[in-house]
């Protein structure tokens, strides 16, 4: 949402040296977790995909993580880090006030979050060969989870570019034009990239380019959260 990380120290107010208050203390750890999400997922996945034996980051979105041995790693994986991100969107909404923006965004990220459970419980179905031995290209007959895979998928992307839409209005509407303008780039560039890995193409632009767009969404989600955070009391 900041430029820099040390932009997001200079906009935020300095963090209070005196007690929060019992709900300032709840709201802060449940915005912790928005902070924490992101290094954690990110971490576990690319681990992951650096270890097991024929993942293409090139080639390969990490939701194929969740398949092949050792592919329950990669569904818990999903699923705590879904649980984080509804964590972090019930702290959202104590600590934005009132407001449109204030009701709706965290309800998004919720249902964000919530796509993250689902897409753990609903594996994505093996393409472009992997795991090792699986036929290159997609699935020739997707399967129920796969499909359900999806829809989860593409419902909590879009959920998540909403979210980015409504803060940006907030944002703007408070006089905080540079965080208001961040915050629409990273939702148009998600969106960007959700549109060409949704299209079916399988070139290493494409799929590193939304794997980009996820590590930067990731990022503005933990640097949201930190704001929020050092903001309350």
């Amino acid at each position: 949402m900041t430029e820099t990380t040390a932009g997001l120290a200079s906009a935020a107010p300095a963090t209070q040296h005196h007690a929060c208050t019992p709900q300032g203390r709840i709201t802060r750890s449940l915005l912790g977790y928005g902070v924490l999400a992101v290094p954690f997922y990110i971490g576990v996945s690319l681990a992951q995909a650096l270890v097991r034996d024929g993942f293409d980051l090139t080639r390969h979105e990490w939701s194929l993580l969740a398949n092949g041995p050792g592919g329950w790693i990669q569904v818990l994986n999903l699923t705590v880090t879904g649980l984080m991100v509804v964590a972090a969107a019930v702290g959202f909404r104590h600590a934005l006030g009132d407001g449109r923006a204030s009701r709706w965004a965290p309800r998004l990220l919720a249902v964000y979050g919530v796509a993250l459970v689902a897409a753990g419980a609903f594996r994505a179905d093996p393409m472009n060969g992997f795991p090792v031995g699986t036929p290159d290209g997609p699935p020739a007959h997707p399967t129920l989870s796969g499909t359900l895979h999806m829809v989860a998928g593409g419902v909590g992307f879009l959920a998540l570019v909403a979210a980015t839409w409504l803060l940006a209005g907030r944002f703007r509407h408070e006089g905080r034009r540079r965080q208001a303008a961040l915050t629409r780039a990273t939702g148009i560039a998600f969106l960007v990239a959700f549109a060409g890995i949704a299209s079916g193409a399988t070139s290493p632009v494409v799929n590193l380019a939304f794997t980009a767009a996820v590590v930067l969404t990731w990022a503005w989600l933990s640097l949201t959260s930190l704001q929020q955070y050092r903001a309350t009391v």
